[in-house]
């Protein structure tokens, strides 16, 4: 009994962060999942390049003011590397491309593009940072994969594809995986505000060249479609994302990508209950495959695990919470 009671307490505070981490995570994907309801109503009225531009202000200004309020300050020269690349790629190209190409192609041809993103970073994490590929992993983000593609194929409509679309989906994919794996070294390095903010600031910076068609496109633009743009600012990007690297900096590159396969199971959940879609047999199937894949990438071999930690308990933490 006083074994029990001496080990405890220290297993409670090393499951916390994990706990902090998979809340993040949830929340970053929930947010991410309104996104799309947002960015129907917001696409009509706003072009893919100032829609991109008013979301990275929006998201700037409320991240700026958080940052006054709690003094965070610059983040180290050593950060800077990876926030920049992260701005670029993630926070500025991606959000024009993908805008622009899910505008050429029809759902089903976007869902099977763009989810190669998780796929990438599990890859290029591997690569570059020295994440594990667990077969766990693998087969989750597999069934996953299936899963989104069943649900953009069962909610296309009639529309058709265009090359033009394909390779700006793509794009955004490459976009994607590159900024993510480009953010993960530097949480090592500063906080997940200051690198949701100061990566939003260079995003935003790239957009730049579109605040003349932001400033035409608002000034006939309808109310709602100016609110749902400023939701998507304040929402999907300055908390999603910085929620989002609060995890990250918890976990691998490959997981967190893996997590993210949650999201077009929620969107079909959330369409059916703001849109009135009601999901067929074919969306309802592709959204479980979805859930349980991610499920299945974010399960551990615990009685495997046990035994490790008993022999190295100084290596285990270094090795599953951060870059090498």
């Amino acid at each position: 009994m006083m074994s029990t009671a001496h080990t405890s307490p220290p297993a409670r505070r090393h499951r916390r962060p994990e706990l902090l981490a998979a809340g993040a995570a949830t929340v970053t994907v929930v947010l991410w999942a309104s996104a799309f309801v947002s960015i129907r109503s917001a696409g009509e009225a706003y072009s893919p390049g100032a829609l991109a531009l008013g979301r990275l202000l929006s998201a700037a200004l409320t991240l700026g003011v958080i940052c006054l309020l709690r003094r965070e300050g610059l983040p180290p020269r050593s950060a800077w590397r990876g926030i920049a690349i992260s701005g670029l790629l993630w926070f500025g190209f991606y959000m024009v491309v993908l805008n622009w190409g899910e505008q050429q192609v029809d759902a089903g041809t976007a869902a099977l593009v763009v989810n190669v993103g998780p796929i990438l970073i599990a890859l290029l994490g591997a690569r570059l940072l020295g994440d594990a590929l667990p077969p766990r992993l693998l087969t989750g983000m597999a069934v996953s994969f299936a899963g989104a593609v069943t649900v953009g194929l069962s909610m296309s409509g009639e529309g058709g594809s265009s090359l033009l679309g394909v390779v700006l989906c793509l794009l955004a994919a490459v976009a994607y995986a590159g900024g993510v794996v480009a953010q993960k070294p530097a949480l090592a390095q500063a906080s997940a505000l200051q690198v949701t903010t100061f990566g939003c600031l260079v995003g935003a910076v790239l957009c730049l060249p579109f605040a003349g068609q932001l400033v035409r496109e608002a000034a006939g633009a309808p109310a709602s479609a100016t609110l749902n743009m400023v939701y998507l600012g304040v929402f999907p990007t300055a908390l999603a994302f910085t929620t989002w690297a609060y995890a990250l900096a918890r976990t691998t590159a490959g997981r967190m990508g893996a997590t993210t396969y949650a999201v077009p199971a929620l969107v079909v959940l959330m369409s059916w209950l703001a849109l009135g879609e009601v999901p067929g047999l074919l969306t309802l199937a592709g959204g479980g495959l979805c859930l349980a894949g991610v499920a299945v990438s974010r399960s551990r071999r615990h009685p495997a695990a046990a035994p490790e930690r008993a022999e190295a308990p100084g290596r285990a933490e270094p090795t599953r919470s951060g870059p090498a």
